[in-house]
């Protein structure tokens, strides 16, 4: 099976198409979206809502710190996405994605600070906020107490899920069909 090359990147001819809009945030972009959102709604310090999986892993902060760990844990596939806005230079495929967010709050405060952000998620002025940052709260889990032995030391932590959504929007050079070679034959 021979390699095919990619196209002109336009449907008006043979080959693969890619994107030709930017991607919506994802990685470390993403993480520190979701970073900026559970510190502003929890009031934890700065620095002290981390992304779970890092590089470069810091440290972890003393036992008697209060801070967060968060991972995007999940991301369920949505098998509905739609082309529409169909013009002469593309079209754009429309999908809606859920993720699943993890957090877990440790220390002393742990539970006050989790507890804090869970209910100020269902605050319509933060999720306005949340929605400016391109993303909607879908739904969340309660609260699973779940100490942790670090460094020999019992550390307070509790867990919830967090649900997001957003929709992304990707364009494609689809081209319409505004002409077509016809040729009638026969009597």
């Amino acid at each position: 099976m021979g390699v095919l090359p990619l196209s002109n990147n336009t449907s008006t001819e043979r080959g693969w198409l890619t994107p030709t809009s930017g991607d919506p945030d994802y990685d470390e972009a993403l993480d520190r979206l979701l970073s900026q959102w559970m510190r502003n709604v929890s009031g934890l310090p700065a620095g002290m809502v981390r992304p779970r999986w890092q590089k470069d892993q810091p440290p972890l902060p003393p036992v008697e710190t209060n801070w967060c760990a968060f991972g995007v844990t999940g991301w369920p596939i949505d098998n509905s996405p739609a082309f529409t806005n169909q013009t002469d230079e593309g079209a754009q495929l429309w999908r809606h994605e859920t993720f699943e967010c993890m957090a877990s709050f440790y220390g002393p405060a742990g539970m006050s600070y989790a507890s804090r952000f869970r209910d100020g998620i269902s605050v319509p002025q933060n999720n306005a906020e949340l929605n400016a940052l391109g993303l909607s709260l879908g739904d969340y889990t309660g609260l699973t107490p779940f100490p942790e032995l670090i460094n020999q030391q019992w550390v307070r932590r509790y867990d919830m899920t967090v649900r997001l959504r957003r929709k992304v929007v990707r364009e494609y050079g689809i081209k319409s069909l505004v002409e077509a070679p016809v040729t009638f034959f026969g009597e």
